[in-house]
């Protein structure tokens, strides 16, 4: 059964790739840097640190493309790493519109082989005050859309 907190956001998305390209999308920093962040944001290449293991992280910086002045920095760490299967990190964000302050949330991110080589992924994320749930659910099917244009080439 999938249910969702009021302050948690679950997302279920099916990607047409093997989910070994799509984990890998998650913990490449070249590949990080072109799709994460929803549209109107990218993140520049040398903001981007990845170490995917338990106890490594995942740091990055989002910026706005339309004033780059706003910024905002992701530092995670990883607390469980399954290659190909799981990720699930702790993270501290700055910069979250409609929130001061640090907003630390947990992500967990699975990974499941779907018929026909494509990917179902399952995401969990929270605490999130307030409303600020369906505004993470917005950036993130956003930056699927950029995730998406990024793996047609590897099945095309």
């Amino acid at each position: 059964m999938n249910t969702e907190a009021p302050d948690e956001l679950v997302i279920t998305r099916i990607f047409d790739a093997p989910r070994e390209l799509v984990y890998r999308a998650f913990v490449d920093p070249d590949q990080l840097a072109q799709w994460f962040g929803p549209v109107g944001f990218v993140v520049p290449r040398d903001t981007v640190a990845v170490d995917a293991r338990v106890g490594g992280y995942q740091r990055l910086v989002m910026v706005n493309a339309d004033d780059p002045s706003f910024r905002s920095p992701v530092d995670a760490t990883f607390v469980e790493v399954v290659e190909n299967e799981l990720l699930v990190g702790e993270q501290q964000a700055k910069g979250v519109p409609g929130f001061d302050g640090t907003l630390t949330l947990r992500l967990r991110l699975e990974f499941h082989a779907e018929p026909g080589g494509k990917t179902r992924l399952e995401l969990r994320q929270g605490p999130y005050p307030g409303s600020l749930a369906a505004d993470a659910r917005q950036g993130w099917l956003s930056s699927f859309t950029k995730l998406d244009d990024l793996l047609a080439p590897a099945v095309g």
